[in-house]
């Protein structure tokens, strides 16, 4: 099985580089300015919702796009999310007076946007029959989204396991579970005056959102597939599936391979195989150098490691002080 994923994407970013001299230079120029823009506008979302839990602190919405763009670049060259915790620290050392807890519950206030508007992305994508439904992800060559499928007995223990771990935790720490659901509260705090909530973060990803659709749809164009309503709203569906099986820096390996299958027959099969990597090796650089710039030119970091390392010199530090 990993051997054959491992070949198709091999194979597909072979046709990349064979058919790099036929993308359009323009198309993907803009493409990847709609998709700098659409992150800028979701960090000013997130930034609102920061505000919402910490109105009595002054902080900058530049350091906020600075954390969030670092930690989507980060997310694109390690599984697993690993960018969430360069942007944790990040946020938490921009807004003075913030705790962990805080920051980490504001995480969740984007994902109510992100789970809203892939419900009916994901139906229209399911009734024109080229989407593959659950059972079906297990003949898609992604060893992540494969094995979740293959196996939902597996998939469904390791869920109920880590919700036992958590629950574990709790029982540990339950001397200071009061103050961490309090502070838990507090990164939710926008979510409790629903009119602020719906014109200060679900509008605004809403325009993100649009923004995003827009970086698609000239992505398309620059490698010929296509650009047209239809074939981006299928796009979409197929990263919001990638976003939710964080196992592969991306989802990279859920994306190819849901590309691969969802526009089958859309432009010849080395348009397709050199589409399905190549928007994403163009999106994972052009985001991984943005991010960069911000760690240099915003915090002052030189590389994604050495933000690590002080974020975890950080957190030890404030858990041996008692302030987080």
């Amino acid at each position: 099985m990993h051997y054959v994923i491992a070949t198709s994407f091999w194979n597909s970013l072979g046709h990349f580089f064979g058919d790099l001299a036929s993308v359009k230079p323009l198309p993907l120029v803009i493409a990847l300015a709609l998709f700098a823009l659409n992150l800028t506008i979701r960090s000013r979302a997130y930034f609102n919702t920061l505000r919402a839990a910490y109105p009595g602190e002054e902080f900058q919405w530049r350091r906020i796009w600075g954390a969030y763009v670092a930690a989507f670049g980060f997310n694109n060259i390690v599984p697993a999310r690993g960018g969430d915790i360069v942007k944790l620290f990040l946020v938490h050392s921009s807004i003075e007076g913030s705790s962990y807890p805080a920051v980490a519950s504001s995480f969740l206030v984007e994902g109510i946007f992100d789970f809203t508007i892939a419900i009916p992305v994901l139906a229209y994508a399911s009734t024109f029959g080229v989407f593959p439904s659950f059972p079906d992800f297990a003949t898609l060559d992604s060893a992540d989204i494969a094995w979740l499928a293959q196996n939902p007995s597996r998939t469904l223990f390791l869920i109920t396991a880590a919700a036992v771990l958590l629950l574990f935790v709790f029982a540990v720490l339950s001397v200071r579970v009061k103050a961490f659901w309090q502070r838990v509260r507090q990164g939710l705090s926008i979510l409790f005056d629903r009119r602020r909530y719906f014109n200060e973060v679900w509008l605004v990803q809403l325009a993100a959102w649009f923004a995003k659709a827009g970086s698609f749809w000239f992505m398309l164009e620059a490698f010929g597939v296509g650009a047209n309503i239809h074939n981006v709203l299928l796009m979409l569906a197929c990263a919001a599936v990638a976003t939710a099986v964080p196992f592969t820096p991306g989802g990279a390996g859920v994306q190819q391979a849901l590309i691969v299958k969802v526009f089958a027959g859309a432009a010849g099969t080395s348009v397709i195989a050199a589409y399905s990597v190549g928007q994403q090796v163009a999106i994972s650089i052009f985001c991984f150098l943005l991010g960069l710039g911000a760690l240099v030119f915003i915090f002052g970091f030189r590389s994604f490691g050495e933000v690590r390392r002080a974020g975890q010199e950080h957190r030890a530090a404030a858990k041996e002080a008692g302030k987080s």
